[in-house]
């Protein structure tokens, strides 16, 4: 049984709050903040990546020289076509049993669309044919740009294009002079989310504070600080069906 600890993400001090409870593990879908409040379980940990402190391993530079032809486009959050016809050749490849390999065009467009905080929608194409075969709905922060949500092509599995976008993400928080890249969940013995381990830097939260990861193999998280706190428990309680089809 899963349970979230939530609130919602609106008014004038939107950008703020985002902030705020970002840097306390918090992630953001459409316009809510939640993070993860299991009573027995922590494997759920928010992950970042300290740029100062990243250093690319061979595979990573090799990622970097595959795809060092590609274009790279910052745009308002506006849904379009092309992206969703991506988002669905990647799911059905990726993610078919996954929580959102039913949403549809217009659940689409409310992921992309629905942020009350500065949100970028960064598209990567390929020069050669305008291809698009890149796509991440990142946030921008106070101290870093966070990885709402990210899609490739499946038709190019040997470009590394998932971890080429990581590492390009990497190089905008450089170029901004924001210190961290925030990647989602990380979660300790999953395949699916091994990578995100990988990366020299990363740090994730828990017991209240931002820690570096320095043996992902051996890591063993302990129970989650807000399962033992009441109003937790009675919040957390409240089921976000659409919040757990999107969560990373």
């Amino acid at each position: 049984m899963e349970r979230k600890l939530f609130t919602a993400l609106q008014g004038e001090n939107a950008a703020e709050l985002n902030d705020t409870l970002s840097a306390q593990g918090f992630r953001r879908s459409q316009n809510v903040l939640y993070r993860p409040s299991c009573a027995d379980c922590a494997s759920c940990l928010s992950a970042r990546i300290d740029v100062k402190r990243f250093q690319p391993t061979k595979s990573q530079k090799r990622a970097l020289k595959r795809n060092e032809h590609l274009n790279r486009r910052a745009t308002s959050p506006w849904a379009t076509e092309d992206q969703y016809d991506l988002f669905r050749r990647y799911l059905d490849s990726r993610h078919a049993d996954g929580g959102m390999a039913d949403m549809d065009v217009f659940e689409f467009a409310a992921m992309i669309e629905e942020t009350p905080i500065r949100s970028r929608v960064i598209e990567y194409t390929d020069p050669a044919d305008g291809e698009l075969v890149g796509v991440c709905l990142t946030d921008v922060l106070g101290d870093g740009v966070s990885m709402v949500y990210s899609f490739y092509t499946p038709d190019r599995q040997k470009a590394s294009l998932g971890n080429f976008i990581i590492l390009d993400h990497i190089e905008i928080a450089r170029a901004a002079g924001l210190p961290y890249v925030y990647l989602g969940y990380w979660v300790p013995g999953s395949q699916k989310m091994g990578y995100k381990a990988k990366f020299s830097g990363l740090e994730v939260y828990f017991n209240g504070q931002w820690r570096r990861m320095r043996d992902p193999e051996n890591f063993r998280p302990e129970q989650h600080p807000l399962s033992t706190d009441p109003i937790a428990e009675q919040v957390a309680n409240i089921a976000l069906p659409d919040l757990a089809r999107q969560r990373r």
